[in-house]
C-alpha cells in the first residue's frame, strides 16, 4: 500500500514523518548523497515524496529522487504554515513539521514536481547575484556622498571608493550581458514573440519565461498574476468593516518591479494600456492605482501572446482576454 511520506529538509539534515499501520514513524537523515541512499531503502514505488521549498537545501533531494522516477511534491512553505493553523497546532519542531506536511498530503490532491532548466537555474542566480551587486553599489555611493557632505573626505579614500563603484558596475553590465545571452539562446522565440508588445524590454521578457518555464507552468494568466503578486486583495466584513484594498504581495519582487517600469513606458506606447490608463485618470484613480492595472493588462498580454505564439497586434484585442 502506497504512503504519503512527509519531509522537513535543512542544511544538515532532513525528518521524515509517514503513516504506518496507524502508526507515525519518524526518522532523520543527513542531507547528503549518502543520506538521500539510505532513505531511498524507505520509499516504495507508488509513494508520495512531500516537502517545502525550503531555501535551496530542497533541491538536490527532490532532484535526487526525481531522477529516480519517485513522485515528488514540492508546496510553498505558507501553504503548510496556514494548514498548520488551520489545525490549531502550536509545537514548532522538525518532527512535528514533517509530520504536519504528512498529513497535508493525505487530504490534498499533490502536483508532481519537475526540476527547472539549467538555463533558468542558471538565470535566476544570476539575477539574484545582480540584486545583490545593486544594492552593494547604492551603499556605496551613499556612503561616499555622506562623508562628502563633512567637507573631511581625504583625496586617499574617495578614489578607492570611486574604484569600488566602477568595479561593482563592470561587474553588474557583465552579468546583465550573460543573463541576456542565456535567456535569448534558451527562448528565443518566446523572447522575439513578447518584444513586439509595445512597453516590454528584453529583461522583462526573458524573466516572464525564466518563472514560468517558458509559459508551461501556468494554464490562465490570473494564476500567473497571483503569482507574480499583483492579485488585488480586498478586506471586507459585513457592513461595518470596509478596509481599503491593495494588492497582494506574496509574489515575487524582482518581476514586479520590472513590470512596474515597463507599465509607466507602456501607458505611452501601448494602444490597449493608452486607453486604459485614460480610462481610470478620467476617474481620477490614483497614479499607484493605475500603474498597478496597467502591469496587470501587460500581464495578460504578455500570457496570451507567449501561449497563442502570436506576435502582438494591437487590433486584435480578443487575443488578449483569455483565461
Amino acid at each position: 500500500m502506497s504512503k504519503i511520506i512527509g519531509i522537513d529538509i535543512s542544511k544538515q539534515t532532513f525528518d521524515v514523518s509517514f503513516l504506518k499501520k496507524d502508526k507515525w514513524e519518524h526518522k532523520i537523515f543527513k542531507n547528503n548523497l549518502k543520506g538521500f541512499d539510505c532513505f531511498k531503502n524507505l520509499i516504495e514505488e507508488n509513494d508520495w515524496i512531500v516537502m517545502e521549498a525550503s531555501g535551496p537545501y530542497y533541491v538536490q533531494l527532490a532532484s535526487y529522487l526525481n531522477a529516480f522516477g519517485y513522485k515528488v511534491c514540492v508546496l510553498n512553505p505558507l501553504i503548510i504554515r496556514r494548514y498548520s493553523q488551520t489545525r490549531l497546532y502550536r509545537a514548532k519542531t522538525d518532527k512535528k513539521d514533517a509530520r504536519t506536511i504528512a498529513e497535508y498530503g493525505t487530504q490534498y490532491d499533490l502536483k508532481k514536481w519537475s526540476p527547472e532548466s539549467k538555463s533558468s537555474t542558471e538565470i535566476k542566480q544570476l539575477y539574484t547575484a545582480l540584486e545583490l551587486l545593486k544594492k552593494q553599489i547604492h551603499q556605496t555611493k551613499r556612503q561616499l556622498a555622506s562623508f562628502q557632505a563633512t567637507g573631511l573626505l581625504t583625496s586617499s579614500l574617495k578614489r578607492e571608493l570611486k574604484q569600488v563603484e566602477i568595479l561593482l558596475q563592470r561587474r553588474i553590465d557583465k552579468f546583465e550581458k550573460e543573463i541576456e545571452k542565456i535567456g535569448v539562446t534558451a527562448y528565443k522565440e518566446t523572447i522575439e514573440r513578447l518584444k513586439t508588445i509595445p512597453g516590454v524590454g528584453i529583461k522583462t521578457a526573458i524573466m516572464m519565461s525564466v518563472i514560468t518555464d517558458n509559459f508551461t507552468k501556468f494554464e490562465s494568466h490570473k494564476q500567473l498574476t497571483a503569482f507574480v503578486g499583483f492579485s488585488p486583495r480586498l478586506y471586507q466584513s459585513g457592513t461595518s468593516v470596509k478596509g481599503k484594498g491593495h494588492i497582494c504581495k506574496m509574489g515575487k519582487p524582482q518581476i514586479r518591479k520590472l513590470l512596474y517600469l515597463c507599465s509607466w513606458s507602456a501607458k505611452k506606447v501601448n494602444k490597449h494600456c493608452i486607453e486604459m490608463y485614460k480610462r481610470l485618470k478620467a476617474k481620477g484613480k490614483p497614479e499607484r492605482v493605475i500603474k498597478i492595472a496597467l502591469a496587470n493588462k501587460l500581464i495578460k498580454q504578455i500570457f496570451s501572446i507567449a501561449k497563442n505564439k502570436k506576435y502582438y497586434d494591437e487590433n486584435h484585442q480578443n487575443l488578449y482576454c483569455c483565461n
